[in-house]
């Protein structure tokens, strides 16, 4: 596989994702494969942010810590926010490749010095002069400074100069991003993009070392985000009900899903906290419409009772889709961590009968959420769906979805033909499987009532000891029929081949969630025909897929991925099936696993190194090293001389 890996970086409102996902799409047009990765600060403007794009001559899952061009739109790109008491990065410059190069402003020519590498390269790009010769063209003369917004234009330009790239994919995904308003706007930022692009060129494109991989021609894809795919998937299930409470990384997927509720019969409510979410979309779920609330750690820590509300009264739901982020409590709003998987299995009083899962990447989003409404109607449970801000905001080129084989199963449902009606309906009636046929509010004969009390079959409040022996059996026991029930497929996965074979096997890497995408790219790479290693990826985590534990003893060796300090997966299988994985890696700085990172953890796991693994920015790290680098970046930020905050570019008449 061969790849280009770009990045550009800027302050917060600075466009630089608009940029990024042009010339993805542009890339995508032109029959590459494409994977987009956002890391950006909980800020609304200012703050730095940064995309990285891997562009690939075969399908791409993660990124990977080396960047061959950085394009920057201001010097805390180039050498970190030393602004700041107690700095928290140092830039990107260094994670150049060797022969690399970096595009930047001439407006922060100064800061070049500071970085001190011989083996880059350094393009400076007039920005501001090309931005006023666009403005003239367009009869707006004098006016650069007050159209700096489109510097993310200018470089997005330069860089597909520098490439050798066609312009012309990108004039065209230009235009397209401003919509209805492509006019001369649109035709504005596309004559800058063409200006900076024709200098690029002429200036720096013979220079590159690292190229463009051919183009594979790969035609038919759609580029995708994790919240789109999610928000997809609840359209295609018939979602009638979606709940929420706004919350990074979640909002996202909300507001996707409220620009075509008129479009469906879907209702988008934004209510006043957590809480009234969750039991909004568990009436929604007693009123016959597949309901579904969407929020983040912090939101899900006001829903338990909620949980326990659905459980007991045995509501077909709700769906809830859990964005994982850095915790705890408020912790780290816009970035990424697998931190809620032990809470998302045990939250609530009680024993609260749920099913789990967790998608592994962007199109397991889409099916994972389609599955989930058909689990939450069959078993009549709420069905948590575990994703993350990775997957949330990764942008990645995908084949379009296959929903011609999704069929919705509805569960069993009460039907007048019985007999069973008017006043002899029994909602809680025992069954031989514990599943009750439930009715809608409205239909003929199936009056019933219900309490989050213990209840009798009528739905009667009622404490005696053998209804709530049965009671509790009957809504516990759907978690074996789903085991059962629900095809291996859905519940696990071994990558490589099948047989006898696949149980043994030299090292066996354990995953779940968004660390697939690097395990898999990894593997990819330093074993090609999985002779050695092979991944196990763990898809859903209630009720647990025991059948895992021939793979996990018949390996010499598994090694569990986890993104978060306690290794969690590690944790849950040693409870559930006995057995001590020899290697627990863990990522718990903020960022996903990039394969870099993988192949890092891998060879000092084989090499026989400590039973707990921490990563961190490309590397195994030691403890003490954190803090060793705040110091370092302190004692930097004294050496150097003082450096003003970056200036945030506003629109033109922004503060009319």
């Amino acid at each position: 596989m061969a790849y280009f890996s770009w990045m550009v970086g800027g302050p917060q409102g600075s466009g630089i994702n608009v940029s990024a996902e042009i010339l993805a799409k542009a890339l995508m047009r032109s029959g590459y494969y494409v994977f987009g990765q956002i890391e950006y600060h909980s800020n609304i403007k200012g703050k730095h942010s940064y995309y990285r794009l891997r562009i690939s001559d075969e399908p791409v899952h993660s990124h990977v810590e080396e960047v061959h061009l950085l394009s920057a739109l201001d010097e805390e790109t180039l050498v970190g926010d030393m602004y700041h008491e107690f700095p928290a990065h140092r830039g990107h410059a260094h994670e150049i490749a060797p022969g690399g190069a970096i595009l930047y402003d001439a407006e922060h020519r100064k800061f070049i010095s500071w970085i001190e590498r011989e083996d880059i390269l350094f393009w400076e790009m007039p920005y501001a002069e090309l931005l006023e010769q666009a403005l003239a063209a367009a009869g707006k003369p004098g006016q650069a400074r007050a159209y700096r917004i489109m510097t993310n234009t200018l470089a997005l330009g330069a860089t597909v100069g520098a490439l050798g790239f066609d312009f012309e994919p990108v004039a065209e995904a230009i235009r397209d991003s401003f919509g209805s308003k492509a006019g001369k706007v649109a035709q504005l930022n596309v004559d800058a993009a063409r200006r900076a692009y024709e200098y690029a060129a002429e200036h720096f494109q013979k220079q590159m070392k690292y190229r463009l991989p051919p183009s594979p021609g790969c035609r038919g894809q759609i580029m995708v985000k994790g919240t789109q795919a999610v928000g997809l998937a609840k359209l295609q299930a018939g979602c009638g009900l979606q709940t929420y409470y706004p919350i990074s990384p979640a909002t996202d997927e909300s507001v996707y899903l409220e620009s075509y509720q008129g479009q469906y019969n879907l209702v988008v409510l934004q209510t006043e906290d957590e809480v009234s979410a969750i039991d909004a979309a568990v009436m929604g779920a007693h009123g016959g419409v597949r309901s579904a609330t969407s929020t983040s750690g912090p939101g899900f820590a006001l829903m338990p009772e909620g949980l326990g509300f659905s459980a007991i009264t045995e509501a077909p739901g709700p769906v809830v889709v859990i964005y994982q982020r850095g915790g705890p409590s408020t912790g780290l709003p816009t970035r990424h961590e697998q931190g809620d998987l032990l809470f998302a299995l045990h939250a609530g009083q009680g024993d609260i009968p749920r099913i789990v899962l967790a998608s592994g990447d962007i199109e397991e989003c889409f099916y994972d959420t389609f599955d989930a409404f058909n689990y939450a109607d069959r078993y009549q449970v709420p069905v948590i769906l575990l994703v993350d801000k990775h997957l949330a905001s990764s942008y990645q080129t995908l084949p379009p979805f296959a929903t011609e084989g999704l069929k919705i199963d509805r569960g069993k449902l009460f039907d007048p033909a019985t007999g069973n009606g008017n006043g002899e309906y029994l909602r809680y009636a025992f069954t031989e499987d514990g599943i009750s046929p439930r009715s809608v509010p409205g239909q003929e004969g199936g009056i019933f009532w219900t309490t989050t009390d213990e209840h009798d079959p009528r739905g009667h409040i009622t404490e005696g000891i053998g209804n709530r022996l049965a009671m509790m059996e009957k809504r516990m026991g759907k978690l074996a029929i789903a085991a059962r029930e629900i095809p291996a497929e859905k519940k696990f996965r071994l990558f490589g081949p099948s047989g006898g074979a696949a149980e043994r096997v030299p090292v066996l890497v354990l995953g779940w969630g968004s660390t697939k995408g690097a395990i898999v790219d990894a593997l990819r790479r330093i074993d090609p025909q999985q002779e050695t290693y092979r991944f196990l990826q763990v898809r859903m985590l209630r009720p647990f897929p025991r059948e895992i534990e021939r793979y996990l003893h018949g390996a010499g060796k598994v090694i569990c991925f986890d993104c978060n300090y306690a290794g969690q997966l590690a944790y849950l299988v040693r409870a559930e099936t006995g057995f001590a994985c020899q290697h627990s890696v863990v990522k718990y700085d903020g960022r996903p696993f990039s394969e870099t990172e993988v192949l890092a953890a891998l060879e000092h796991a084989v090499a026989d190194g400590s039973e707990r693994i921490v990563i961190s920015e490309g590397r195994v790290i030691r403890p003490g090293d954190g803090r060793q680098q705040f110091d370092e970046l302190v004692a930097l930020r004294e050496r150097r001389e003082k450096m003003l905050p970056p200036m945030v570019p506003l629109p033109p008449g922004y503060n009319k």
